[in-house]
């Protein structure tokens, strides 16, 4: 199979949730009128997602930005493999070692996050046996991103906090996602998405349609 070029997968995750198929029929759509955003946004919850010390260490920062992929660099497929090849490695080692990861792997994901096919892959990349790893290491790469890096890794959490039904923290997710970066499409999106209540089952469906074709445009 030929590779498909970057303009092509770009956007396959996106225009999907655009596309009526994908969107709640109205028998899923409830009213909103006591169920806002900003109600969603600030409801408390114990899990913290906040900022901690390495996203402001300068060693680490430096080290997350020269993982950072330029969308038109002539090894940019080169990129997105690594990237995608280091999510997985990653989430082997949470599930072996927790947190005792080094700083190199870390940086590592959170640089190629900034690449959309990338981040595609990440999406797609847990199923019902490693979820409970995917949550960890989102988690605590959510907390450790700098500055310019947190929106890909949120808007990741945003979606494993949306499938447990943990609605709040799927927001606040979202919320720091929008600090970070106020025009980050999968940001808005998801936002759309949430609101309208769409079945967590039907979300996983469309992440598990969609992650053999993201992983074919990155490796074939």
């Amino acid at each position: 199979m030929a590779a498909l070029h970057t303009t092509q997968l770009n956007a396959p995750l996106l225009e999907r949730l655009l596309k009526p198929r994908w969107l709640p029929s109205p028998l899923y759509r409830p009213l909103l009128d006591s169920r806002n955003e900003k109600t969603m946004t600030t409801e408390k919850d114990e899990l913290s997602i906040a900022s901690i010390a390495q996203a402001h260490d300068p060693e680490f920062i430096a080290l997350v930005q020269s993982f950072a992929v330029i969308e038109d660099s002539s090894d940019l497929n080169e990129c997105q493999r690594d990237g995608a090849t280091a999510v997985i490695d990653l989430a082997a080692e949470f599930e072996k070692f927790d947190l005792a990861t080094t700083p190199e792997n870390l940086a590592r994901v959170l640089g190629r996050l900034s690449d959309i096919q990338v981040r595609d892959f990440a999406l797609g990349s847990h199923n019902a046996e490693s979820f409970q790893t995917y949550w960890g290491m989102w988690h605590h790469l959510l907390q450790i991103a700098p500055e310019g890096f947190v929106a890909p890794v949120a808007c990741l959490f945003a979606t494993l906090a949306y499938e447990q039904a943990e609605i709040a923290l799927a927001y606040r997710s979202l919320d720091r996602a929008s600090i970070d970066q106020p025009e980050y499409s999968l940001t808005i999106l998801l936002r759309r998405v949430f609101g309208s209540g769409w079945p967590a089952a039907a979300f996983a469906a469309m992440r598990t349609e969609l992650h053999p074709k993201v992983t074919a445009g990155i490796f074939d």
